[in-house]
């Protein structure tokens, strides 16, 4: 009998994962890993420990989520093809090196997990395990002959967990999967597979519609040191928080009263797949905003405009499941140097799904007042201009008299390219 630690949520794929390799003789370790999801931990334990596990570990990951996952994604304004925060994509690799520990634990040589063989979370899971415990066996059931011969898909699941009195929140009247956690809610396939089909408003389980939010802005001052917010004060309800998981955790509740982050897209699987996603992540859209701002008058130029070509690669990096990579130490490292002097406070207003900037201040200002204004000369020679312009103009003239002998004029160049 082989020891397996299976990360399990309580719904529908890992009750029947564990059951089914309960009733292939399997002694199953149950790893929950709480990452900010609503649920009951000790009614997962117990459903877990029903359902045939010997035994069931919560560990809280909560904190270390947000602090070294969450904060680290701020600082490179990482958002994947543009739109996504990237809510499932920092937690997967957290939950596997939180399960690897307890593979570790309980001497275990196997680690299990129930994402699908279509999808990304299989790569963050297994790509975790394989560099952080190179020697541990994984059993991932979505990719495993005998047991696609017995479920072919969500009705055979059903039909499975009926047979064996298995309780799930899944059902056929809510015919799409959510994932949920501290950054976000994820909606994807079942109905929502018609991407011209509007994602009905049932869907949503965390923000309010924009439409239905409160016709008053909430104001907002977030602080940060080295890259990092230290400390969110609500100015309209009088709140503030100054710890990690806390004020994280405020931003979330403000930002989804206020219908923030929203987020309906087709996305690039790294498997090769386009899948539909509709996501709500009110916290960490509000930090993105605030923190983007505070590098406009705290960053050096060349600084900002190299680190910005290596945000697309981080963000790529995180959601294809590379977090644990020589590649990501390399950004990583580049990155929080980077960050060393982007301090001070942004001033925000949510209203109505938007997050408007209001105003910004930093003790390390690269922001000089006399030297931008247009009312005083500021210690600026603007004769120096002039060589500026000239200089910048050689090759716009060269071009022009190249274009000129060949007969064609430049904005026809420009306009049809031969």
């Amino acid at each position: 009998m082989s020891k397996i630690v299976l990360a399990y949520s309580g719904g529908l794929d890992t009750s029947v994962i564990l059951k089914w390799l309960v009733e292939k003789g399997h002694d199953v370790i149950a790893f929950i890993g709480d990452v900010g999801q609503a649920e009951d931990f000790e009614a997962i334990k117990k459903k877990a420990l029903a359902t045939g596990a010997s035994a069931a570990v919560v560990a809280d990951l909560k904190e270390e989520l947000v602090i070294d996952y969450v904060f680290a994604a701020v600082k490179a304004n990482a958002v994947y093809e543009g739109r996504y925060l990237l809510g499932t994509s920092l937690a997967r690799p957290l939950i596997a090196k939180a399960q690897v520990a307890a593979a570790h634990a309980s001497g275990a040589k196997i680690v299990a997990h129930g994402a699908t063989g279509k999808g990304n979370d299989q790569v963050r899971f297994e790509l975790g395990y394989a560099a952080l415990n190179p020697s541990l066996r994984v059993f991932s059931p979505w990719k495993d002959p005998e047991f696609l011969a017995e479920f072919k898909g969500r009705p055979d699941l059903f039909h499975y967990a009926e047979k064996h009195g298995i309780e799930v929140k899944a059902s056929k009247s809510k015919p799409y999967s959510e994932d949920a956690n501290l950054i976000h809610i994820s909606h994807e396939s079942g109905i929502l597979e018609n991407p011209a089909a509007p994602a009905e408003e049932n869907v949503y389980s965390w923000t309010v519609h924009p439409q239905a939010a409160p016709d008053k802005q909430t104001v907002l001052r977030i602080r940060f040191k080295d890259g990092v917010p230290v400390e969110v004060a609500d100015l309209t309800h009088q709140v503030v928080k100054n710890t990690s998981l806390e004020l994280f955790q405020y931003l979330n509740e403000v930002g989804a009263a206020n219908g923030i982050g929203r987020v309906d897209m087709v996305e690039n699987r790294f498997v090769g797949i386009k899948s539909r996603g509709v996501y709500e992540t009110p916290g960490l859209t509000i930090l993105l905003a605030a923190h983007k701002d505070i590098e406009g008058v705290a960053m050096d130029r060349e600084v900002m405009r190299l680190r910005d070509t290596l945000t697309p690669r981080f963000a790529e990096y995180v959601y294809n499941g590379f977090w644990f990579s020589p590649e990501m130490d390399f950004l990583m490292a580049a990155i929080n140097k980077s960050q060393e002097i982007v301090d001070g406070t942004v001033l925000l207003s949510l209203y109505k799904g938007n997050v408007s900037i209001l105003g910004r201040e930093s003790p390390s200002s690269l922001y000089d007042r006399d030297l931008s204004s247009m009312d005083i000369e500021g210690g600026f020679d603007q004769t120096d201009s002039k060589g500026f312009i000239a200089i910048n103009a050689i090759r716009l003239k060269a071009h022009h008299v190249i274009t000129a002998k060949q007969g064609r004029k430049v904005t026809d160049f420009l306009r049809n390219g031969k």
